[in-house]
């Protein structure tokens, strides 16, 4: 088992290496694993696509659901080349994916200028104190669609 988890964290190493080499952006890589089984496998996607959610987690996530045909990741495990930031790790949460093996921390991305503490940050403050304006517009409006989705029967909860 040692072995495959050295394999599959070699895959994602060699992700983030080909996006170097190759100057397509931020050097990141992830591998989704189900049953042993490499579903799907992603680089840092940002500058080629111009997404500045494409990173690698969230990239292979995306193709990782398009192969298995569900938003639901329950019973698979992501390797990913460096400790993942709020944005992956939320994505990570919402897929249901199982575990995650990093390699990289988050002081090593920061290192490098890849530095999220930020974001944690702005998560502690009041919105009114966030460096983010925040104004909320239209709450009953939206309220009733919420209240509807509520008393809808046949939805697919998720």
């Amino acid at each position: 088992m040692e072995q495959d988890h050295k394999k599959f964290m070699q895959m994602a190493i060699e992700l983030s290496q080909y996006n170097v080499d190759n100057e397509q952006g931020g050097p990141f890589g992830a591998v989704i694993i189900k049953d042993g089984d490499v579903i799907a496998r992603s680089a840092n996607r940002v500058v080629p696509t111009n997404d500045p959610t494409a990173h690698a987690e969230v990239a292979a996530i995306r193709l990782a659901c398009k192969e298995l045909g569900t938003y639901n990741l329950e019973g698979c495990v992501i390797y990913t080349s460096c400790e993942p930031c709020p944005m992956c790790l939320g994505a990570i949460y919402w897929a249901r994916i199982g575990k995650v093996y990093y390699a990289n921390t988050k002081k090593d991305a920061a290192d490098i200028g890849f530095d999220d503490h930020f974001i944690y940050d702005e998560l502690e403050l009041p919105m009114a104190n966030r460096k983010l304006p925040f104004e909320q517009l239209m709450h009953d409006d939206a309220l009733q669609v919420f209240k509807q989705w509520q008393r809808t029967e046949n939805k697919t909860d998720y």
